[in-house]
């Protein structure tokens, strides 16, 4: 079984980081001091989507190991 050329789950976890780092430096660099309430959300919402990333990547993969082991 030939795996595809894009990963759209892969995509999907470097866009969120990419985003939640942006984020993080832009709070800093526009609220100072007050940025750190919020830069503390925005890395806890950063864990959260990877965890579920996580999860649907392991729910795929044991679907597809379910899949193959019937065939």
């Amino acid at each position: 079984m030939a795996k595809d050329a894009f990963d759209t789950l892969r995509a999907l976890a470097i866009a969120s980081q990419a985003i939640g780092f942006i984020l993080i430096i832009t709070l800093e660099t526009v609220m100072d001091d007050a940025a750190r309430p919020w830069q503390g959300w925005t890395l806890a919402a950063m864990i959260v989507v990877a965890l579920g990333i996580a999860l649907a990547r392991l729910y795929r993969r044991n679907r597809a190991r379910k899949q193959r082991d019937q065939a």
